[in-house]
């Protein structure tokens, strides 16, 4: 057999199939190319069918509220303010309910339970949006009118602003169901992520940080989530991008309303997602269709914009720890 000396360097190895590193390289420089191409030809198909509304109201198409099939005249602000609202009430309840799962299953919560916990969370995940909608114009709809809306609008109706956020008729659909619907939704998605990355902090730091006396929410506010964060601000942006694309069970809830009368909770809406499912089929083509896939143009936008800012985030939160150390 051959053998080196010792400390010498063991001979070259000739190579086998060169060609498959050179074809593997290809490859991936192809997904890569072809992924960024996939996404101009969608900005480029979005601005092409909505050309003929970009050229009639330019960017008033925004801050209209008008949406008329019948004269032909069409304005986004209702669309865009259902999928920003619908979209911050889901987060606001989401993110607090996620965290808590998240730091009981990695914190608190005893092995026994720990497993069959985590998988009922992930299994909500699977329950298809169609039955979230379902069951929230059927079943959630009329609680949230008979226990929640009509007690606040007798304690509250005759307050200047409270009574406005709480008016409307008391029939469970509006903003405020969707919004809660949409966290119910993104709540699996937030929490697994965020349980997984709880885990992958080094038990050597919190066990230091035990021994020093710390509770476990100082463990968890100054060891995990320093550690953690740019996981956690990525389950956090999936469950933004998951409420933001929501169709079907937003489509039943949050009344498909073309109106703006007023900016109370329970006032019925509409966003994005759901005029494009319910207006699109049937859409006449000209400054109609346009109008829709111009929704669809500004919706890409925002989560561009969601995008972005997250990314600035977690570059902001980096340049700090640098001038930490």
């Amino acid at each position: 057999m051959q053998s080196t000396a010792s400390g010498g360097t063991p001979p070259n190895r000739q190579r086998r199939a060169p060609w498959a590193d050179a074809l593997f390289a290809i490859a991936a420089h192809a997904a890569a190319w072809l992924t960024l191409a996939l996404l101009m030809g969608i900005i480029a198909s979005l601005v092409v069918g909505a050309w003929p509304a970009i050229q009639e109201y330019g960017l008033s198409f925004l801050w209209r509220s008008e949406w008329d099939p019948v004269n032909d005249r069409y304005g986004g602000l209702v669309m865009i303010y259902g999928t920003l609202a619908t979209s911050a009430i889901a987060l606001l309840i989401a993110v607090p309910v996620s965290f808590g799962i998240a730091l009981f299953l990695t914190e608190l919560s005893p092995g026994w339970l720990r497993r069959p916990l985590g998988v009922a969370v992930e299994l909500l995940a699977a329950v298809p949006s169609i039955v979230y909608g379902m069951w929230g114009l059927l079943v959630f709809g009329p609680i949230l009118a008979t226990f929640v809306q009509q007690p606040m609008q007798r304690w509250f109706g005759d307050w200047p602003l409270l009574g406005a956020l709480v008016s409307g008729a008391p029939v469970g659909i509006g903003i405020l169901s969707a919004g809660i619907i949409l966290a119910i939704m993104i709540i699996p998605f937030i929490a697994s992520v965020t349980r997984d990355v709880f885990e992958t902090t080094p038990p050597m730091l919190k066990e230091s940080a035990y021994g020093l006396g710390s509770t476990t929410w100082e463990v968890v506010w100054k060891v995990v989530l320093p550690y953690t964060k740019t996981g956690v601000i990525g389950a956090i942006m999936l469950g933004l991008g998951r409420a933001l694309g929501e169709t079907m069970a937003v489509t039943f809830v949050i009344g498909n309303m073309n109106q703006l009368d007023s900016l109370s909770l329970f006032e019925a809406a509409n966003s994005i997602t759901s005029a494009l499912a319910n207006e699109f089929a049937e859409a006449n083509p000209g400054l109609h269709q346009a109008s829709l896939i111009y929704l669809g143009l500004v919706l890409f936008f925002i989560t561009f914009v969601v995008l972005a800012c997250s990314k600035l985030l977690l570059s902001s939160l980096k340049k700090k720890e640098g001038g930490r150390t």
